[in-house]
């Protein structure tokens, strides 16, 4: 079966072992790109892990070798939790959607010309080698309260590998929970993937018993997974989140951690694994230090102009879980008045009339009309969708992405006048995931199916390549996720938002019955600002961080870089075996 795009041709065969055309980049010499090898099926299958984070954080990669061509044989399916490529897929096609990815990085037969010679005790640069950088430079954790810029509160995660002005100002998950921010009593962790014993660990030594609510989405043999985990923490407690439409997840990711001084909300993009917290690019949103109110208050007492109070409690109360009333009633008896971001969340369920503006993307449309102001010649300011997964958009732009994502992202106050603008989409090529840091498996992480690839041709051509030169991670593949409007110079913002939501219908919601209704599949949450309380301009040379910055650290450079005809988009579940990555693999999942 081949498809043809005008950002190249893809070929599957009968027994997926087919290969994207990646010419450009292919060495000459390699024996992976004679004829042989690429007829040739490896199926390479890791030893069955218990949980998912087990399988990503494996310290070897499995030895490999060559079988015969699998043609005509039926591939034995994956077992759920077995594979590296255990990320936050939002596709909502049945047939792709719950089943797990298995894959491992094979190493390319080295060039008989340029041998490589190996070296003793090498450190492999790779976090997918033997150990995951437990060997960090010294000053990659903090000591003391870092520079932050106090104006967005808006921050990246740590990246291993990069100069160190790149990591100032920059957060790892130690530093969000080490005695720098506060002296923790108890949190509690919202988040799509756990590894339980390393969170654990990330807690300093004399917090790290201090009791922690896990919130998740696991169901059936997962679920069991996760509360296997948890038995040696005893400190460590479930919820588990309602999930009562098909092919929903729990996706939000946020941390409430309430100190002895006060309380404090983080909204994040990284999954609570290893794997998310060193070699990619993350953002996050911490709020403020809330006091605590004083006896007596009112209802009404601590709320901000953005009523995020508000909307946090009726989040949180959407779970209908008696884990979270305890920290219902902490929220409320804080002070949150100092928050000048707006909340924007999903949660699973079917919505009519005023409710159909609580969720998901129609939540984003009522906050733009109200809050901000038509700008002239506003046609000309175009939209960025910035994510990491990419589900089922229809066979064509005006069944959801044109016809009722776009009216959002383009709305600017109460004008009733609709521009189409430019829509620039950011999605790393399959030559971005080969030259990262991690190389192939990174693409474990950017979970885009062929099976919703082949439906979707038309979407690629909205296509921008992840370039990250301003921030130093162009070679870290994104798992954050933006969207924002900015002016046609790409020097001032209109509103810019982060969130855990992907680009996919179960994560926005889609409208129903003659859009008079919109349903939503899973949980989200980001955090947006408008220019009701910020100004934006485009800060060009975020780092090293500086308190008093003025400018807004967009995480990408600006203006994107469109997809070249040579450029495809980076599909996870299908093999490239043309030209090694970074580490010399090559990706061939099965």
């Amino acid at each position: 079966m081949s498809q043809d795009s005008q950002h190249g041709k893809w070929t599957i065969s009968s027994r997926r072992s087919s290969n994207i055309n990646n010419n450009s980049h292919q060495p000459k010499s390699s024996p992976a790109s004679t004829p042989e090898a690429v007829r040739t099926t490896v199926d390479i299958k890791p030893e069955p892990a218990k949980t998912p984070a087990a399988a990503m954080n494996q310290l070897n990669p499995v030895k490999l070798e060559s079988s015969p061509s699998l043609t005509g044989k039926r591939k034995k399916e994956v077992s759920e939790g077995s594979g590296w490529a255990l990320s936050d897929s939002d596709d909502d096609d049945e047939s792709v959607k719950g089943k797990s990815l298995s894959s491992v990085p094979k190493k390319a037969p080295p060039s008989p010309k340029a041998k490589k010679v190996k070296v003793e005790n090498e450190r492999p640069p790779s976090p997918h080698g033997r150990l995951y950088y437990i060997d960090e430079p010294e000053d990659f954790f903090e000591s003391s309260v870092p520079c932050l810029n106090d104006t967005y509160r808006f921050y990246l995660n740590k990246v291993t590998g990069l100069d160190k002005k790149y990591n100032s100002g920059a957060l790892h998950i130690r530093d969000i929970l080490s005695p720098l921010f506060g002296t923790l009593k108890e949190s509690v962790q919202f988040n799509y993937c756990f590894d339980i014993a390393w969170m654990v660990q990330q807690y300093p030594p004399e917090f790290r018993t201090r009791p922690v609510l896990i919130v998740h989405g696991d169901k059936r043999e997962a679920k069991a997974r996760l509360v296997q985990q948890t038995q040696p923490f005893p400190h460590v407690r479930l919820c588990q989140a309602k999930l009562d439409i098909a092919f929903g997840t729990h996706h939000t990711k946020m941390m409430l951690l309430w100190y002895e001084e006060g309380f404090r909300v983080i909204i994040l993009t990284s999954n609570l694994i290893r794997a998310d917290w060193y070699q990619k690019t993350q953002g996050m949103w911490m709020s403020p230090l809330f006091p605590r109110l004083p006896k007596g208050s009112g209802s009404s007492a601590g709320e901000s102009p953005t009523f995020f109070k508000r909307d946090l409690l009726e989040y949180l109360a959407s779970y209908r879980a008696p884990e979270l009333e305890e920290w219902i009633q902490r929220i409320k008896e804080h002070d949150l008045s100092e928050t000048r971001v707006y909340l924007i969340g999903s949660t699973p369920g079917r919505y009519v009339g005023s409710d159909m503006e609580r969720w998901g993307h129609l939540r984003l449309r009522k906050l733009l009309n109200e809050h901000t102001d038509p700008i002239p010649g506003d046609q000309s300011w175009p939209v960025i969708g910035q994510f990491s997964s990419i589900g089922s958009m229809g066979l064509d732009k005006t069944k959801w992405l044109a016809g009722e994502f776009q009216r959002t992202l383009t709305t600017l106050g109460k004008s009733s006048v609709r521009s189409e603008p430019p829509i620039h989409l950011l999605y790393p090529s399959v030559d971005d995931v080969r030259t990262s840091l991690e190389g192939y498996p990174a693409g474990g992480s950017l979970p885009y199916s062929i099976q919703t690839a082949q439906k979707q041709v038309w979407l690629h051509s909205y296509f921008h390549r992840w370039k990250a030169n301003t921030t130093g991670r162009t070679h870290a593949m994104p798992h954050i996720k933006t969207y924002m409007r900015v002016s046609p110079d790409f020097t001032q913002l209109a509103w810019f938002l982060i969130t855990s939501a992907n680009l996919s219908k179960a994560a926005w919601g889609a409208l129903e019955k003659n859009n008079t209704q919109v349903m939503v599949r899973s949980y989200e949450l980001g955090v947006l600002y408008l220019p009701t309380a910020f100004t934006f301009p485009v800060h060009k040379n975020p780092f090293p961080v500086s308190s008093s910055s003025t400018g807004f650290p967009v995480p990408f450079d600006l203006p994107p870089t469109s997809y070249s005809a040579k450029d495809q988009p980076w599909i996870w579940n299908i093999p490239y075996t043309q030209a090694p990555d970074t580490h010399g693999n090559v990706w061939v999942p099965s």
